[in-house]
C-alpha cells in the first residue's frame, strides 16, 4: 500500500491526523512533549472516540481508553472480532457508518501498514485518526512517549547515545524510534541484533549497526529492548534460546552501558528472551515510567489534533 506521510497535516503545516513520525520537525515534538506537561481535563467535553483495535493490545489500547476519559471524551470500544467486519463489512464501511453516529475521532491499529492512512484519505473534514500501531510500519504515540521518557530522565538529547536492541526489521516501534531520535538530533543511535533482523535499508537509518551487544551498548545512556515479533516472521528467523545468549540483557552484560543508563522496553517482554526480570525490575529500568507517560502523550496528542482540527 502507498503511504502518504502527508496527509497528516492540513494546508497550514498543523497536524489533524497523528499516523507516523518521519516528517514532524523539532518543533511539532517538542509541542507535544510540553502539552504533555500541561494538559488539562475535560478538555474534549462533548467529543466522541472510538477504539478500533484489529489486533490485541493491553498498553496502547488501554491508556487511549484512559486518555479519552480523562479528557471528558465519550469513548467507543469496538469489539472488532463481534462487529460486522466478521460479516463481510468493508473498513471503508464500518468508519463510515461510525462517522455518521458523529464520532470525532478514530483510534486505529492494523496489522496491515497504510491502513490508518488510507482511513485518513476516506474520513469526513471533521474526523482526526490516529494511528495506534499499522503492520511493521509505524506506531507514533508509542515513540512519542519514549521520547517523553528519555526527556524527563536526560533532559536534551543532543549528547545522548541510544541503544535499540532487538528485531528491527519487523518493528513498528523501531522505524518510529529511530525517525523520533534523529529529528531530535540524537548524538548516536546504535542498532544491535542479528544481522537477519535488520532492514535492508539499514545504510539509509543514519544509524550505526552491531551484531555484538557488549560492543554496541558500551558507553550508552539509553538502551531500549524490544521483542521478537514472531507473529510478522513467516518462519523461525531464530530460536529464542540461541536469541538470548547473544542478545539477552543481563545484569552483567548492562555492565558495559554508563552506570546511570536508563533500560526502556515497549511493551510486552518476553523475560528470559530479550531481557532478564534482574534488569526489567532493576534500577535502571524506567518501563512503568513509560506505561505512565503514554496516559498523558495521548492525552496531548488527541486533544493537539482536535483542537488543530476546529
Amino acid at each position: 500500500m502507498n503511504i502518504d506521510h502527508n496527509i497528516q497535516f492540513d494546508n497550514d503545516g498543523k497536524l489533524v491526523h497523528f499516523l507516523n513520525i518521519e516528517n514532524l520537525t523539532e518543533k511539532h515534538i517538542f509541542e507535544i512533549l510540553d502539552l504533555a506537561d500541561t494538559i488539562k481535563p475535560k478538555s474534549l467535553d462533548g467529543k466522541t472516540i472510538a477504539s478500533l483495535f484489529f489486533e490485541p493490545s493491553t498498553r496502547t489500547k488501554t491508556t487511549f481508553e484512559l486518555a479519552s476519559k480523562r479528557l471528558g471524551a465519550d469513548f467507543i470500544n469496538i469489539d472488532i472480532a463481534n462487529s460486522s467486519t466478521s460479516k463481510g463489512e468493508s473498513i471503508l464501511d464500518m468508519i463510515k457508518t461510525l462517522e455518521a453516529m458523529q464520532c470525532n475521532m478514530f483510534i486505529v491499529r492494523h496489522n496491515t501498514s497504510g491502513i490508518p492512512h488510507y482511513i485518513a484519505k476516506e474520513v469526513g473534514d471533521k474526523i482526526s485518526v490516529i494511528n495506534a500501531g499499522d503492520g511493521i510500519n509505524a506506531h507514533p504515540t508509542q515513540a512519542m512517549l519514549d521520547m517523553y521518557t528519555i526527556k524527563k530522565y536526560k533532559g536534551s538529547f543532543n549528547d545522548l547515545t541510544v541503544a535499540i536492541v532487538g528485531d528491527i526489521l519487523h518493528s513498528r516501534v523501531a522505524k518510529s524510534l529511530i525517525a523520533s531520535l534523529n529529528i531530535l538530533k540524537a548524538k548516536k543511535i546504535n542498532i544491535i541484533g542479528p544481522e537477519i533482523l535488520m532492514p535492508k535499508n539499514i545504510n539509509e537509518l543514519d544509524v550505526e549497526y552491531f551484531n555484538n551487544l557488549e560492543k554496541g551498548i558500551h558507553g550508552t545512556d539509553v538502551i531500549i529492548m524490544l521483542r521478537l515479533q514472531k507473529e510478522r516472521m513467516h518462519e523461525a528467523l531464530i530460536s529464542t534460546d540461541d536469541y538470548y545468549k547473544e542478545f539477552g540483557l543481563t545484569k552483567n552484560i548492562i555492565q558495559n552501558a554508563k552506570k546511570d543508563v536508563i533500560v526502556m522496553h515497549p511493551g510486552p517482554i518476553n523475560r528470559g528472551v530479550e531481557i532478564d526480570s534482574d534488569v526489567a525490575d532493576g534500577p535502571n529500568s524506567v518501563i512503568l515510567d513509560q506505561v505512565s507517560a503514554g496516559v498523558s502523550i495521548r492525552m496531548a496528542i488527541m486533544s493537539l489534533i482536535l483542537k488543530n482540527k476546529n
